[in-house]
C-alpha cells in the first residue's frame, strides 16, 4: 500500500503528503501541492515521487501545464516529473540546477536566472515571490481563489503527523520537533537562514501583504486557518 497521503484540501488544491526523514533520522515528512488552474490545466509544486497513486490522480484533475520546484534542494524528482509530462513548462530555482544529477534536465524557466519581472504564464491563477536573500532560494506562492499559500522551507509546521499517519514504520515525532509558527525557536530560525536581510525583509513584507488564510508547507501539517498571523509571526523580526 502507498505511504502517501491524496487529499483535495479545498476545491482545486490537492495535496500529496508521505514520510520523509532529515538525514535519514528527522522526520520532516515531504508534500507536493497542485492546483488546477481555471483554463483546466494543473500546476503542481513537485516535491515527492510521481507514484502510481500521485499519477493517477493527477491525470484525472487534468493535463498537466507546469512542473515547480520550490528552492535550490527540493528537486529530487522533477525529473519524473517532466519525464512523465514532457509537455509542461518546468521551472524552478537557477540554484537547483547545480544540485541536479542528470545535467540535461532543462528548465523553461529559473527564478534568480530570469529578468525580476519574468512571467510563466500561470500568474493568473497564482503568484510568486522568490526570496533571493533566503539560503535555499526558496519561492512562496499564491493562490488567491482558495487564499492558500505554498511554500517549501520558508515556514515549517512540525511535527509532521499527516506526512506519517499512512508510513510502514517510524513516526513523525519527537520531543525536540515542535518548530512550528508558534514555537519561540522558528523566528530565530529563520532570521539565520537570511544571508540578506533587506531582501529578507522586502519579500517576507511581500508575501505578508496577501491575503491567506492557509499555508500549505512541504515540512509538517496543513495550517488550515490563521495563517497569515503564523507568517507573521514567524517573520516578526523582518517585518517589525
Amino acid at each position: 500500500m502507498s505511504e502517501t497521503v491524496i487529499r483535495e484540501v479545498t476545491r482545486n488544491v490537492w495535496t500529496f503528503s508521505r514520510p520523509f526523514s532529515r538525514f535519514g533520522v528527522i522526520p520532516f515528512g515531504g508534500r507536493s501541492t497542485a492546483i488546477k488552474m481555471k483554463d483546466g490545466g494543473v500546476w503542481i509544486l513537485a516535491s515527492t515521487p510521481l507514484d502510481d497513486e500521485t499519477k493517477a490522480t493527477l491525470n484525472r484533475l487534468g493535463p498537466v501545464r507546469y512542473i515547480v520546484g520550490a528552492d535550490a534542494v527540493h528537486h529530487l524528482f522533477l525529473g519524473q516529473y517532466k519525464k512523465e509530462y514532457p509537455s509542461a513548462k518546468l521551472i524552478a530555482p537557477e540554484a537547483a540546477y547545480a544540485r541536479l544529477e542528470d545535467k540535461s534536465l532543462k528548465f523553461d524557466g529559473a527564478w534568480g536566472q530570469d529578468p525580476t519581472e519574468t512571467k510563466y504564464g500561470f500568474e493568473d491563477d497564482i503568484k510568486s515571490c522568490y526570496f533571493d536573500g533566503f539560503k535555499n532560494k526558496d519561492v512562496a506562492f499564491f493562490h488567491p481563489e482558495s487564499k492558500t499559500l505554498i511554500e517549501a522551507d520558508l515556514l515549517l509546521n512540525l511535527p509532521c503527523n499527516e506526512q506519517y499517519s499512512k508510513a510502514k514504520s517510524g513516526g513523525g515525532k519527537l520531543p525536540f520537533m515542535n518548530v512550528n509558527p508558534w514555537s519561540w525557536l522558528h523566528s530565530r530560525i529563520v532570521w539565520s537562514l537570511g544571508v540578506d536581510k533587506e531582501a529578507m525583509k522586502r519579500d517576507a513584507r511581500t508575501v505578508a501583504s496577501w491575503d491567506f488564510e492557509r499555508i500549505i508547507p512541504c515540512h509538517g501539517d496543513v495550517i488550515e486557518e490563521k495563517g497569515k498571523e503564523a507568517w507573521e509571526n514567524v517573520y516578526k523580526f523582518y517585518l517589525d
